[in-house]
């Protein structure tokens, strides 16, 4: 019996990433819809014409399923991807809190506000890599990058 490329095992920092990162977003998706729903919703830009609750209510689902995608580490990539690009929509929630001074979550200084745009990036970042939806270790060593002539890159999904 073989083994399909989605199935493979990755390294173990790698794993361990995404469970975390799994578990995370499991629990704000779950903060989103109970114990810190008002917080969130000073996220929500004010110029977006759309109820705050509502936005906080459906991103607190998205964030449970993306955690929970996360953990059973089935279609990695495709799920690292996803999550990478909600990480990007999302920003602009980030921005908003800065610029309006709002306080959330013990954000309560322009410096920490400031500080937490810069972790979206690493969020991004973070699910990519641990998903290997962009990078995978060795990979492109050994298989070759694809576009070079007789050499593909590997599919996980």
């Amino acid at each position: 019996m073989t083994t399909r490329p989605a199935e493979r095992s990755t390294s173990l920092p790698r794993s361990a990433a995404r469970v975390l990162l799994g578990a995370f977003m499991t629990l704000a998706g779950v903060g989103h819809l109970t114990f810190q729903r008002q917080e969130f919703q000073a996220q929500v830009p004010t110029w977006l014409p759309v109820d705050r609750d509502a936005v906080v209510l459906g991103s607190g689902v998205l964030e449970v399923a993306f955690g929970l995608a996360m953990l059973s580490g089935r279609r990695r990539r495709t799920v690292g991807l996803a999550l990478a690009a909600f990480f990007v929509l999302i920003f602009p929630g980030n921005v908003s809190q800065y610029v309006s001074r709002q306080s959330a979550f013990g954000l309560d200084t322009d410096q920490k506000r400031l500080t937490r745009l810069f972790f979206q990036p690493v969020l991004v970042a973070w699910a990519l890599w641990s998903t290997g939806a962009l990078w995978s270790t060795g990979a492109l060593r050994r298989q070759g990058a694809p576009g070079r002539s007789g050499m593909g890159g590997r599919r996980e999904d």
